[in-house]
């Protein structure tokens, strides 16, 4: 019988691994560069947590490493509750070098155009967040905070995303003016898109396809430890070359999870079955059954 998977505890080979380290550094840094050598000398803003950090900053003059940390501390939270500890884990550690390269790291700001600066800082910004969600955290809780209110208010991600942002925006059209927020925009909608680019076009859903040759442990792993639906196709394995007429029945697990959970699954369904077959789908729209990131009891 295979060693059962605890979901609830802090899988730390992950959090340790050298690839989502560099990751989690690489994206960190380039998200420094973003905001200290385009937006915050520019005062443009991202979306969510980075542009909720850069409008206090400005408005208030607090020193934005303690912001970038004290903001995020909500959103560590809601994530260790929702999709595990081995995120919120990664995700600090993110957020810590995100916050200590804003304070130690100083970058002249590097051009005063501003179509230059909202591209060049979105593409900056977008492809750290996404090369830390990568790494297998993130360092904006917009995502996070989504997830959640999701189930609270049955709003889409998107419609709640874009709700903190318009506040965000609005904001920043009365303090710096109605042209800095729509280069502001501009910034946010590059950096969207870059973290799209970066993580491969993985969408707010994405279909997980596995086939394997321990189906009934991953139905359980994925049913009765993460909480979530799944559907069984009935098909076969085999026609391999030089083995073709070798086939045997087999069941395809089909189960749609958020972006953010993907490489935690992958690594935990490894553990399983290193041999099973794992194939993703991006999806447009999800609705109905169990779309979740993780079951918890209260």
């Amino acid at each position: 019988m295979a060693k059962k998977i605890k979901t609830d505890k802090v899988e730390w080979k992950q959090v340790w691994s050298i690839k989502n380290l560099l990751h989690i550094i690489i994206g960190s840094g380039l998200a420094v560069l973003a905001m200290k050598g385009f937006m915050i000398p520019n005062k443009f803003l991202d979306g969510g947590v980075t542009g909720i950090s850069i409008l206090v900053h400005e408005i208030f003059h607090i020193n934005i490493s303690i912001l970038v940390i004290t903001l995020n501390l909500f959103f560590v939270y809601l994530g260790y509750k929702n999709i595990g500890k081995t995120f919120a884990v990664q995700t600090s550690i993110a957020v810590l070098i995100l916050s200590a390269g804003l304070l130690f790291i100083d970058i002249n700001p590097i051009t005063k155009q501003p179509l230059l600066i909202a591209i060049f800082g979105g593409i900056f910004m977008g492809a750290g967040v996404g090369l830390v969600i990568r790494g297998g955290g993130v360092i904006d809780g917009a995502e996070v905070i989504a997830v959640f209110t999701r189930r609270k208010t049955g709003f889409s991600n998107s419609e709640i995303i874009m709700l903190i942002n318009c506040i965000i925006f609005g904001i920043a059209a009365s303090q710096f003016g109605i042209e800095t927020a729509m280069y502001s925009i501009i910034t946010y909608f590059t950096a969207t898109k870059a973290t799209d680019y970066v993580v491969d076009g993985i969408e707010q859903y994405t279909a997980m396809n596995i086939i394997s040759s321990k189906p009934d442990e991953i139905k359980n792993f994925l049913v009765n430890e993460l909480g979530k639906g799944i559907t069984v196709y009935k098909g076969e394995r085999g026609y391999l070359p030089g083995s073709f007429d070798v086939r045997t029945e087999s069941d395809i697990i089909v189960t749609i999870v958020t972006r953010l959970e993907i490489k935690q699954i992958q690594d935990a369904l490894t553990l399983i079955d290193p041999k099973a077959f794992i194939y993703v789908q991006s999806i447009k729209e999800a609705t109905g059954g169990i779309l979740k990131a993780k079951a918890h009891a209260h």
